[in-house]
């Protein structure tokens, strides 16, 4: 342990729970070099997250209005998962490592679906995202507040169900094609 919180070997046991009872995370990420914009994104839903191993874990990434974590993943792999506690003791947990997003298209993302025992929807998914977890650790979390989960949102999941696959293959091609700073997603 030092000042900045304790590193675990890996996402085991106590932590494993503590990330698995978490409503929501956080991921972040940037494109190489210098130049570009780093994304955070909060992602949720109840069934969309799982812990694959000690040093993988993997979500449903479904289509939304940007695709940054897409293209900065192809761009150099890099990601770092934020997970808060909202309620009891104080604790944020990051999960740093190398991720690959696998997208609706590619012959192998049907066998990564078997990996989500209950998701919430899967026809708006388009990519399961697994990330090799290299370094996990803590810190105090004291300064996060205090909050109530009151249940997930499905705006996302009836917003797309309204879509056809075809209307869904539109979408990735006019308004997930690049990241904000031009970047290929699919």
């Amino acid at each position: 342990m030092d000042g900045m919180g304790t590193v675990y070997p890996a996402l085991d046991g106590r932590l494993r729970e503590f990330v698995e009872a978490q409503p929501m995370f956080f991921v972040a990420t940037a494109p190489s070099g210098a130049q570009g914009h780093v994304n955070v994104s909060p992602k949720g839903m109840r069934g969309t997250f799982v812990v694959l191993g000690p040093h993988r874990v993997a979500w449903l990434d479904y289509h939304g209005s940007g695709a940054e974590t897409i293209a900065h993943l192809r761009d150099n792999g890099r990601i770092t998962l934020m997970f808060c506690a909202f309620d009891g003791p104080p604790k944020i947990l990051r999960l740093h490592g190398r991720g690959v997003a696998t997208p609706v298209t590619d012959p192998g993302f049907g066998a990564l679906l078997a990996d989500f025992p209950e998701p919430p929807d899967l026809h708006a998914v388009r990519a399961v995202i697994g990330v090799t977890v290299e370094r996990v650790s803590d810190s105090c979390g004291y300064a996060v507040p205090l909050m109530d989960y009151r249940g997930d949102r499905d705006l996302l999941v009836t917003s797309h169900s309204r879509r056809t696959a075809e209307d869904l293959v539109t979408y990735r091609a006019t308004k997930n094609a690049a990241s904000i700073d031009g970047l290929p997603v699919f």
